[in-house]
C-alpha cells in the first residue's frame, strides 16, 4: 500500500518537477510513515494511561519517536533509492488516486496523534 502511494506521488510530480520528484516522493513517504507511527504510539500511550498502567514519560516518548522517525527516513532512503524504485515503477500499474487525498493522509495522521496525546 505504501509503495503504491510512493509511486503515485512520484509519477504525479515527475511530469512537472523532473528529478526533484524523487525528493518530494521521499518526503511524502517519510511524513506518512512518521504520522502512522505517531498515531500508533500516541494511541498506545493514551490507552496505557487510561488503564492506569505505569508508562513512560512524555519526554521519553518524544525521544523514542524521533529515533524511530530517523530510522524510517534512512530506511526509506535506502529502499527507494535506485533499483527498488525502478522495479516498483515497472511492476505496479498506476491507479488513479486523488493527489489531494494522498497529501491529507499524513496531515490526518499527525492530527490524530496530537489529539491522542491530549488524552493523557
Amino acid at each position: 500500500m505504501l509503495d503504491n502511494f510512493y509511486i503515485t506521488i512520484f509519477n504525479h510530480y515527475k511530469k512537472s518537477l523532473g528529478k526533484r520528484s524523487l525528493t518530494v516522493a521521499l518526503l511524502y513517504i517519510n511524513l506518512l510513515e512518521s504520522a502512522i507511527t505517531l498515531a500508533l504510539g500516541a494511541f498506545i500511550l493514551a490507552f496505557a494511561s487510561q488503564m492506569k498502567m505505569t508508562t513512560m514519560s512524555l519526554t521519553k516518548f518524544w525521544v523514542i519517536f524521533i529515533l524511530v522517525a530517523v530510522f524510517i527516513s534512512f530506511k526509506n532512503w535506502m529502499r527507494f533509492n535506485g533499483r527498488k524504485r525502478n522495479i516498483l515503477n515497472a511492476k505496479l500499474k498506476p491507479k488513479p488516486m486523488a493527489i489531494h487525498l494522498l497529501w491529507l493522509l499524513p496531515i490526518a495522521g499527525f492530527l490524530i496523534g496530537v489529539i491522542l496525546l491530549q488524552v493523557q
